[in-house]
Formats: structure tokens, C-alpha cells, sequence
């Protein structure tokens, strides 16, 4: 069986585009259904979610019809993975570290805390070993995992009251997932899950003191700041936003190799427009936030940094010690973040350090 990968994808559309308009209108169309984590049309996810179906559909000439369901809509949020690999659809759109319960080491495929940046989370996954990493941890479950989407660095999170020390940690109910998610409970938080078409109503009733999701540009549209008006940062929780599309491997292994190179190009394409559009979405929606809406922008205290800096590669290793394959995926993670740092750190930090000097 042929390996798709990004790169190769991009030879495999130009022979999609060579197609005879006679054979696209004998051939068959394949109906194809993609279920979500994402209220429909949210900024970032949910609108990544359609964009990665229209291409697919555009790419293929009509042979390939995706049509889209947000969450809920028949199945809930959290329950895409097992509905894709279960048969009861074909795709899904979804971000990885949903699965930490099932596959701890997924969590590697969104972002951990203190981790990859959204560029060296690319080039970890495409040029560092991840996207085969990422095959055989999802080979059990049946779906066949791409990147699909980004929605940059994310921030800290909204708070009722500005985190001023260790001791404000203490005590809060947040909503945080993932591995970052671990990190607030060690610093003395309750740490849920919630939805994300879920979170402000949890927010406003008082449910929770504190929200994190993803980035300016989709949290304003959730909402979040009318009910928690501090926004924290820097984001040690969460540096990076991948999401991704699963396809079902009964569908994916009957697929030509053709279409196998439209469905990988289609999220190609869209894990590269959203990183690039959401540079500018979240600087302007950080720009309302704090001169429109009101929103008190605040830094982490250098003690809760330090402390969660602190718990970070403990979590990590305890990911590691789950099995063969986890330890596997840690150490390619952890060791290409190692031989990047002096890089990042002389080239994109000291860049932005200079600008502002």
C-alpha cells in the first residue's frame, strides 16, 4: 500500500486535475459523512471542518461529496473518534488530545505544555518522524489521522479575577484538556471537560471560575470574555492548536490513489491557510477584545509559570512510561524540540526580542 503523505499529495493533484470532464460525469458519486467536535461554523475549527470537505469535493470533480456535521448534530463532541472507527461515519474533524484517555500519547498531536511551536509542530510531524508516529498509534482504532487545520498559539485562558500568584491557582474549577489540563490540577485547580459549544454557559452560571479553548479569534466568537473578562498569557498550556481529520480506514484503504491524494491535499491545504489566516484573525480579535469589549489582558505570575515549567516534564514522562508506542511518540517529540530550541531561540525569539527594542 502506497504511503500519502502532504509532500506526495501535491504530485497526486496534478494528475486529479488532468481528469476528462466525460469520465467525472460517469463516475459514481461517493457520499461520504464527517462528524465534528465544533458548533457549527465556529471560527477556526468549525469553519476548517467545511473548507477541508469542499475542497475534497471540489478536488475530485463531484466523486467525493463530504457533507458536515457539527457536534451533537449525531454524535457528541467527544465521541468522533470512536464514531469514525466504528462505522458510523466516514470522517471526522477533531483535535487529537480528546483521545488522552484512550491513547494518552495523542495528546503529542494537538500540543502539550511547553511544547512545539505551530511551526515546529509541522515540521516535527511532516520532516521529523510524527506522521508515521501518528499512523501507528491510530492503526488500532481504525481511522487514518492528518493534519487539518491550526489555529495558532494559544493563550492562557479566561478568568473571572486576574491570576496574581501560585496561591490564585489553588482551588479553581477550569475548563482545560489535555495534558495542560494535568498541569492545573498539579498546581492545585479542578481541571473539567467540557464541550466547546458548552463552555460559556458554564462560565456564566458560575459552573467553572476559568476557560481555556483555543485562541483570540475563536474564543471571541464563543463569547467567553462576556462572562470572564482576564485573559492570561503566555499559553504554556497549550503552545500550539492542531487539529486534525481522521478518515475511517475501511474508507480510506478502498480509495484509489488518487483520491487518497486529493483527501491528503485537502488537508494540507487547510492545515496551511488556517495557520495563516489566524495570524491575522487573532490579532484582530485581540485587538477588539482589549479596546472594544473591555477585556484585562494580564501575564501568567513568573511562580505559576516556574511551577507548571516544573510539573511539565514530569507529566510527559509519565505519558512515556504508558507503553512501547507512547514512549516512542515522547521521544521523537521531545527529542526534535531539543534540536530545535537553539534555532527557535536565535532566529524567531530574537527576531521578535529585536523589534522590540
Amino acid at each position: 500500500m502506497a504511503k500519502v503523505t502532504r509532500r506526495s499529495a501535491l504530485v497526486g493533484l496534478g494528475a486529479a486535475s488532468a481528469i476528462a470532464a466525460p469520465s467525472v460525469a460517469r463516475a459514481q458519486t461517493q457520499k461520504l459523512r464527517m462528524v465534528t467536535s465544533w458548533p457549527r461554523r465556529l471560527p477556526g475549527p468549525g469553519v476548517s471542518a467545511e473548507r477541508v470537505a469542499a475542497r475534497i469535493s471540489a478536488l475530485s470533480g463531484g466523486r467525493l461529496e463530504v457533507q458536515v456535521h457539527a457536534a451533537g448534530e449525531i454524535v457528541p463532541a467527544f465521541e468522533v473518534l470512536d464514531a469514525v472507527g466504528g462505522g458510523a461515519a466516514d470522517l471526522g474533524h477533531t483535535a487529537a488530545f480528546y483521545w488522552q484517555g484512550k491513547m494518552p500519547a495523542a495528546n503529542f498531536f494537538t500540543t502539550v505544555p511547553f511544547g512545539l511551536t505551530p511551526h515546529e509542530h509541522v515540521a516535527w510531524v511532516e520532516y521529523g518522524g510524527g506522521q508515521a508516529l501518528w499512523d501507528e498509534l491510530y492503526a488500532p482504532f481504525g481511522v487514518k489521522p492528518f493534519m487539518a487545520g491550526n489555529t495558532g498559539v494559544c493563550l492562557g485562558g479566561w478568568y473571572r479575577q486576574e491570576i496574581k500568584s501560585l496561591q490564585d491557582v489553588s482551588g479553581l474549577k477550569l475548563r482545560s484538556l489535555g495534558l495542560g489540563g494535568e498541569v492545573f490540577r498539579r498546581l492545585g485547580a479542578t481541571a473539567v471537560s467540557i464541550p466547546p459549544g458548552e463552555i460559556f454557559p458554564a462560565l456564566q452560571s458560575g459552573v467553572i471560575d476559568g476557560a481555556e479553548f483555543t485562541t483570540p479569534a475563536s474564543d471571541i466568537a464563543l463569547g467567553l470574555w462576556r462572562a470572564a473578562p482576564h485573559l492570561a498569557y503566555p499559553g504554556f498550556n497549550k503552545p500550539n492548536g492542531t487539529g486534525e481529520c481522521i478518515v475511517a480506514r475501511r474508507v480510506w484503504d478502498k480509495l484509489d490513489s488518487e483520491m487518497r491524494a486529493i483527501v491528503a491535499h485537502a488537508c494540507a491545504a487547510e492545515a496551511s491557510s488556517a495557520l495563516a489566516e489566524f495570524e491575522r484573525a487573532n490579532a484582530e480579535a485581540l485587538e477588539a477584545l482589549v479596546t472594544k469589549h473591555n477585556v484585562q489582558l494580564f501575564r501568567f505570575p513568573d511562580d505559576v509559570v516556574r511551577a507548571a515549567r516544573g510539573h511539565a516534564d514530569a507529566i510527559l514522562a509519565d505519558v512515556a512510561g504508558g507503553s512501547a508506542l507512547a514512549k516512542k511518540v515522547h521521544d521523537s517529540y521531545v527529542g526534535f524540540r531539543a534540536r530545535t530550541a537553539r534555532w527557535s531561540r536565535v532566529s524567531i525569539r530574537a527576531a521578535l526580542e529585536a523589534r522590540d527594542v
